[in-house]
């Protein structure tokens, strides 16, 4: 398995009703074994998590189904991290 972090920025259109929704799915993931961590920026400003997918297309397949990206009030970016 591959790590991939992915990072969410607030867009201003940010709804607040979405984050339980978000918070469920990485609970669901990490249950799955797929989330290592996860986290909200001090600032507020979004967070990131450290997803594990076999490849870019799965990790990418993962992140469109987060209620967060679903929304659109996110930015999200997902990067394959080769972390020691």
């Amino acid at each position: 398995m591959n790590r991939y972090l992915v990072l969410l920025i607030r867009r201003p259109q940010f709804d607040a009703a979405v984050v339980p929704q978000h918070l469920a799915y990485l609970d669901q993931l990490r249950g799955e074994g797929k989330v290592e961590l996860s986290g909200g920026f001090g600032d507020k400003s979004g967070g990131a998590y450290l997803l594990h997918a076999a490849d870019l297309a799965e990790a990418t397949a993962l992140v469109q189904r987060d209620p967060a990206h679903v929304s659109g009030g996110w930015d999200i970016t997902v990067h394959e991290w080769q972390a020691s």
